[in-house]
């Protein structure tokens, strides 16, 4: 007998991403890291990176990173924000399209943006600040 696949934005509800899910912390470091307090976010993606002990450590180094990114870019330290950016991206490569209810493919392609921006030190063009957005739900069919 075969299962369906299971989707990234429903997780099994014993699993390690369910859990990480219902941390209310999880939640705040999305707003803080949305609201552009990247230092805050860092923090706390940091803690809960700390706390992992499973496939979803790099999912939140890579967020973290690119908050610290953010953070370097502005503090007019350039080069760490390539670094961090960089660094942050190549780990959110790995991961799927769709994890912890966020849209990664979505984040990948701003923080690509942002790189892209930072290598060409085309600073007087940002583009907008990479964002963690929910999964928009597709409708089951």
């Amino acid at each position: 007998m075969s299962s369906a696949p299971q989707r990234f934005d429903e997780p099994d509800p014993g699993s390690a991403e369910a859990a990480l899910q219902a941390d209310p912390r999880l939640q705040e470091a999305v707003s803080l890291f949305n609201g552009g307090a990247w230092y805050d976010a860092h923090d706390l993606f940091e803690e809960l990176w700390h706390e992992s002990s499973d496939s979803l450590r790099p999912l939140l180094q890579g967020i973290l990173q690119l908050a610290v990114g953010q953070l370097h870019f502005e503090r007019g330290n350039h080069r760490g924000a390539t670094i961090l950016t960089g660094e942050g991206l190549g780990r959110l490569r790995r991961c799927p399209d769709q994890a912890l209810g966020l849209d990664l493919l979505l984040l990948r392609d701003q923080a690509a943006a942002w790189l892209q921006m930072l290598q060409g030190e085309q600073f007087g063009d940002c583009p907008p600040h990479p964002s963690l957005q929910a999964v928009t739900r597709q409708p089951t069919v």
